[in-house]
């Protein structure tokens, strides 16, 4: 019997006849050669071996340089590779935003038993609705804002027992909806607006289902009983449907029967007399309420009108620029506090905690900030903001949000851990936060020197001057590099910043700006923060069109807030719903170049600008290609800052203009002021 000899002794004698110089090539050969192909053999239907195929399916596969299959997608709770979330095993993918085309394959992810959320959300996948319910571990789905199509299979979701959250909306989608959804037992969120559904709205059962949004598809006849305590404004767009919320449906001709699992008759046994009888009640007991609340709020107003904390219903009121200081005679007047200014009914819970996101501040309680004096900084669509000098000597800023209950618990806590890790010196950081259900609130440091929309467009006199050109320029480049650091370390972000203005800039002692509310849009109301967010409305904004912004949308927000710096003019375009080139500040600021009226643009309290042009000339220009109508030929956040990075900063500037020294301006042709010509 032969023995079994070693594969590189027997190479050595057979194949190189002993001779050492051969046998020791062999040997380094297979020494690195081994490894390195044991290191490529990926364990089949592991994530990793999953992941890759799933790359593979994809046409425009581009960003993935990470995923290397040499390195592990997970390392614990952190990832390896991009787009890939972690805990200690994948149990998501959020590729999001990354222009992803051609038809989406899930099959290759089907051996994932831990994949628990997928999100393909602001890409251009197109073809038939994926088969998700092969993803049997699955909660939350997110395919919205792509170009799926065709109809959705009546069983496209069975056997998903644990889906709770699916975004579809946005995408062209046709059929009647799937009668899968309305049997998933731990359903909690649904959207499907914006896309081509038709027929009835079927009869959906969960009694835990929080949010269903349908607007602007073609279904008609009455809305469900189950769906009518829904916000009618999940029901927008659709001219046939009716019943509670909207108006009342007109009763059926003959021999149209309407289904009943989409309008349910009134349980039997109860008749519509006691029915009538007991609404009558209903709003005897209300009225008798309102009654008594008017009373005491009445007796109340002698120490302050209650009533002005009840803003007319259904109005909402635009944020106000002007920062007013206190007067004098009201300096002695005694402070109210955080729960003065709250409304009864929202209060924060005294027995929940303030959760710190930061370990380099001083501790402080949720009762410090309630016995707080406060003053009210701010009220806007989103809620209201306060500066509060609690007992230890710190001066916070208290946020209070209404419509913040996008995601649940556990994604708010991640997420305000996530912001509470970011760090640079143009964030303001998040200090604590408080949750609940109906409550949110944000707690950050006050800065003394108050929002940059107060030095732009106050009164301003000798004692008060404008802002001058050096430190606006400090300004802006503070803030460039703040939005550079959020697009680097929010990738995954659709819109990194997304509440871009000029009022969400503070500034500090020495007039360094701090960039806040910034990375707020996953955990808002999407609708709501689709209307009232995007400040400075950029040209690929439609309201009707749902949630058409991208990360060039904060490029355009950067642009606007340039302009507004330079020229010291308000922003009309703020007050509008929709982008109206006729009130836009970029309009005017195009109209005066080709007037060739450009010193005009500049504003004339600004000090320092002498012999400063080609500077300012050089901001401008940046601006105005942050501002590109056609969002391709709008610049890349990367690019406007390293632009705005090379503008010379601290010095008086000299009679050329430091652009002209370098010979770095290389945005336009050349540049002349005062009635000659401004090249473009």
């Amino acid at each position: 019997m032969r023995t079994w000899e070693n594969p590189v002794t027997l190479a050595c004698n057979t194949a190189f006849k002993k001779t050492l110089p051969s046998c020791i090539l062999l040997i380094i050969f297979i020494a690195v050669l081994c490894p390195v192909v044991m290191s490529q053999m990926v364990v089949p239907d592991s994530d990793a071996d999953c992941l890759l195929r799933f790359k593979d399916t994809l046409e425009n596969g581009s960003g993935f340089n990470s995923w290397d299959p040499l390195t592990s997608p997970c390392r614990g709770n952190d990832a390896n590779w991009f787009g890939v979330l972690c805990t200690n095993f994948v149990y998501g993918l959020q590729l999001e935003g990354m222009s992803l085309t051609g038809k989406l394959d899930l099959e290759p992810l089907v051996p994932m038993k831990n994949l628990r959320t997928i999100s393909f959300m602001n890409n251009d996948f197109i073809g038939p609705m994926p088969q998700v319910n092969r993803l049997t571990s699955m909660r939350s789905l997110y395919l919205s804002n792509n170009r799926f199509s065709a109809e959705i299979p009546a069983d496209a979701f069975q056997d998903m027992p644990h889906l709770k959250k699916i975004f579809l909306a946005n995408n062209a989608f046709r059929g009647t909806i799937p009668a899968s959804l309305t049997s998933l037992p731990r359903l909690i969120e649904v959207r499907l607006n914006g896309n081509q559904f038709q027929g009835h709205i079927p009869y959906f059962k969960q009694e835990d289902l929080k949010l269903a949004s349908f607007e602007n598809n073609d279904l008609d006849g009455p809305i469900p009983e189950s769906l009518q305590n829904m916000d009618p404004g999940s029901f927008a767009g659709n001219k046939d449907l009716c019943g509670p919320p909207l108006s009342p449906c007109s009763i059926s001709p003959p021999g149209i029967p309407i289904d009943p699992r989409s309008h349910p008759s009134p349980p039997q046994g109860k008749k519509t007399g006691s029915f009538n009888t007991i609404v009558i009640v209903l709003i005897s007991i209300g009225i008798i309420l309102v009654i008594i609340a008017l009373v005491i709020c009445f007796i109340q107003s002698r120490s302050r009108n209650c009533l002005s904390d009840y803003p007319s219903a259904g109005k909402e009121r635009v944020e106000n620029y002007t920062y007013h200081e206190p007067e004098n005679n009201k300096i002695n007047k005694p402070a109210e506090s955080v729960v003065n200014h709250a409304r009864r009914g929202s209060m924060p819970d005294p027995a929940g905690r303030l959760l710190f996101v930061r370990d380099d501040t001083r501790r402080f309680g949720l009762q410090d900030l309630l016995r707080a004096s406060a003053e009210v900084l701010g009220s806007g669509t989103f809620g209201a903001s306060y500066k509060a000098a609690i007992s230890s000597g710190q001066t916070l800023v208290v946020k209070r949000y209404k419509h913040m209950n996008n995601v649940g618990r556990d994604e708010f806590h991640e997420h305000m851990r996530r912001l509470g890790r970011l760090n640079h010196p143009n964030l303001l950081p998040l200090v604590a936060y408080y949750y609940r259900r109906e409550e949110k609130l944000l707690v950050t440091q006050f800065m003394p020197n108050s929002s940059l929309a107060s030095h732009l467009h106050a009164n301003h006199s000798e004692d008060q001057p404008g802002l001058d050109w050096l430190t606006r320029l400090k300004i802006i480049k503070g803030l460039a590099n703040g939005l550079s650091y959020l697009f680097k370390e929010l990738p995954t972000l659709t819109i990194p910043h997304g509440h871009i203005k000029s009022s969400n800039v503070v500034l500090d002692e020495s007039l360094e700006p701090l960039l806040t509310d910034y990375a707020l849009r996953p955990v808002m109301s999407s609708d709501h923060a689709h209307n009232f967010m995007t400040a400075y409305k950029s040209p690929e904004y439609r309201p009707e069109k749902g949630h058409a912004i991208t990360k060039k949308t904060d490029v355009w927000c950067l642009g606007v807030l340039i302009l507004e710096l330079l020229s010291g003019r308000f922003p009309e375009n703020y007050l509008t719903q929709g982008y109206d080139p006729n009130m836009s500040l970029v309009t005017w600021v195009n109209d005066m170049v080709k007037e060739k009226k450009t010193s005009d643009v500049f504003d004339k309290e600004m000090r320092g600008k002498k012999n400063c042009k080609a500077e300012m000339i050089s901001l401008l220009k940046i601006g105005l290609r942050c501002c590109e109508e056609e969002e391709e030929k709008r610049m890349e956040m990367r690019e406007a800052v390293e632009m705005i990075d090379m503008l010379r900063e601290g010095e008086p500037c000299d009679e050329f203009g430091s652009m002209d020294h370098r010979g770095s301006d290389t945005l336009h042709s050349s540049i002349m002021l005062d009635g000659d010509e401004f090249g473009f």
